[in-house]
C-alpha cells in the first residue's frame, strides 16, 4: 500500500512540476509581448558585395603593394562595365526547420515583401532549406507559402545542404529545382505518430480518468484514458488519408518520380535521390549562390522580430515543453 502511495506521489509531483514550469513560460511570455511592439523589420544584405569583400581581403594577403593595386584598378573598371547592365535579380530565403515549423512565421512575412517588388519571368527565388519535418498542418502552410511565389511567375530553386526530410521535402517538392550536397538527408515521404498511454498505469493506482465525447471519433487514442480497438483502427485510417494527401502533392509537384518507390517512408543521401529523381543537382548552396553572382544581383532577405531576454529565456522553456507534448502526442512529418 505504501509502495503504490510513493509511486502515485512522485507521478503527482512530476506532474505538477510540469505544469508549474509551464505556466511560469507562459507568465514571461505575456509579459514581455504586452511591453514589445510586434511590429518586426526586414533586413535586405547585398551578397554580391559580400564576396566582393572577401575576394579583395584575400588578394591585399595574397599580392604585393603594385600588384594588388593594379587588381584594384581591373577590378573598379570591371565594376563599371557591369554597372551598365541590367542583371536580372535574385532573392535568397533562408528556412530552419523545427517540429512546429515556427520559421514560417518569418517566411510569410519575406515572402509577403517579396512579391511586392519582384518582377515575374525575370527575378528568381533561392530558398535554403534546412528541416527534418514536423507537424503536418504547420509544413502544409508552408509549402502552400512557396507555392505562393510559383503563382507569381518567379522560378524558385531550393537548396538543401543537409537535410529536407517529410515536411521539409515536402516544402522542396514546390520548386522548380531541387540542389542538394551530396551527403544531405532527402525524402521520407511518409507518416508517424506516436502516442504513450498511462491508463493501466492510473488503474492499477486506482485514479479514474472520465473523457466524455459527442461525435463517435472526436478522440481515438489518447494520453489517459483506454484505447480501443475501433480508437486505434479509425487512428490508423487518419495516418494513412494523410500519407496519400502527401504522396498526391508530390506527385503534382514532382510528376517526374516514382511515388511508389520513394513514398515508403525511407530517406536517401542525395547521391542515391539524384538516381531516384528526388533533387535535381549535386552542389551545396554556397557554390550555387556563388555561381549565380556572376550573372545576376543576389540578395538576401531576413524578417526579424525585436526579442527581449527575458522572451528569449521564456521561449527556450516553452520550446522544451512543447517538445515534450509535441513528442507524445503529434501526428507529424519525420524521418
Amino acid at each position: 500500500m505504501w509502495h503504490a502511495l510513493l509511486d502515485y506521489a512522485l507521478f503527482l509531483a512530476k506532474v505538477l512540476t510540469l505544469l508549474a514550469a509551464l505556466l511560469m513560460a507562459l507568465l514571461m511570455l505575456a509579459a514581455v509581448r504586452r511591453q514589445r511592439s510586434p511590429e518586426g523589420r526586414l533586413e535586405l544584405r547585398h551578397v554580391n558585395e559580400r564576396y566582393d569583400e572577401q575576394r579583395q581581403q584575400m588578394q591585399s594577403l595574397l599580392l604585393t603593394g603594385k600588384d594588388f593595386k593594379r587588381w584594384q584598378r581591373a577590378q573598379r573598371r570591371k565594376s563599371k562595365e557591369d554597372a551598365g547592365r541590367d542583371k536580372a535579380r535574385i532573392f535568397v530565403l533562408s528556412f530552419k526547420g523545427d517540429l512546429r515549423a515556427s520559421a514560417l512565421a518569418h517566411l510569410r512575412q519575406e515572402i509577403s515583401a517579396l512579391l511586392s517588388v519582384a518582377e515575374a519571368g525575370r527575378d528568381e527565388v533561392v530558398l535554403c532549406l534546412e528541416s527534418p519535418g514536423g507537424m503536418v498542418h504547420a509544413y502544409g502552410l508552408a509549402a502552400s507559402q512557396l507555392y505562393r511565389l510559383r503563382q507569381a511567375g518567379l522560378r524558385l530553386t531550393v537548396c538543401v545542404d543537409e537535410v529536407a526530410a517529410s515536411g521539409g521535402y515536402m516544402m522542396a517538392a514546390v520548386a522548380d529545382h531541387i540542389v542538394a550536397a551530396p551527403f544531405a538527408v532527402i525524402g521520407s515521404i511518409g507518416v508517424v505518430a506516436q502516442l504513450p498511454n498511462l491508463h493501466r498505469f492510473l488503474q492499477k493506482h486506482e485514479v479514474d480518468i472520465e473523457l466524455h465525447t459527442a461525435g463517435a471519433y472526436k478522440r481515438t487514442l489518447t494520453l489517459l484514458g483506454e484505447n480501443t480497438e475501433a480508437g486505434r483502427s479509425k487512428f490508423k485510417e487518419d495516418l494513412e488519408r494523410t500519407h496519400v494527401l502527401f504522396k498526391d502533392f508530390v506527385i503534382q509537384h514532382r510528376p517526374v518520380v516514382d511515388i511508389e518507390q520513394v513514398a515508403t517512408g525511407e530517406h536517401w543521401f542525395a547521391t542515391q535521390a539524384l538516381a531516384l529523381k528526388l533533387v535535381d543537382e549535386l552542389a551545396t548552396s554556397d557554390s550555387h549562390l556563388a555561381a549565380l553572382c556572376a550573372e545576376h544581383e543576389v540578395y538576401e532577405i531576413h524578417y526579424r522580430l525585436p526579442r527581449a531576454w527575458m522572451e528569449r529565456l521564456g521561449a527556450q522553456v516553452a520550446q522544451v515543453l512543447t517538445r515534450v507534448v509535441d513528442d507524445l502526442s503529434s501526428v507529424r512529418f519525420v524521418p
